[in-house]
């Protein structure tokens, strides 16, 4: 999973959930407004589990092709017997 690829569905879910956005744009700038130490918190712990969303889907990816490619010689042992 490639970064361009997480960013479309970043973009896809504001464009599918306007409100939802909206409403947590909106909660986010109260926090920086009133509260810069708990806005700054939950923004760091947003991009901490962001990267670490990511860092997992990065390292699943080949894990998945190799368990595919072993069902698929499977298969076709057992169709040879």
């Amino acid at each position: 999973m490639d970064f361009s690829r997480f960013m479309n569905g970043i973009v896809s879910f504001a464009h599918n959930h306007t409100v939802i956005v909206i409403v947590l744009v909106l909660v986010l700038l109260y926090f920086m407004y009133r509260r810069p130490k708990l806005f700054f918190g939950i923004l760091l712990l947003g991009a901490f589990l962001a990267g670490l969303f990511y860092l997992i889907t990065s390292i699943s990816g080949p894990a998945k092709e190799q368990k595919k490619k072993l069902i698929h010689e499977e298969k076709q042992s057992d169709t040879d017997r």
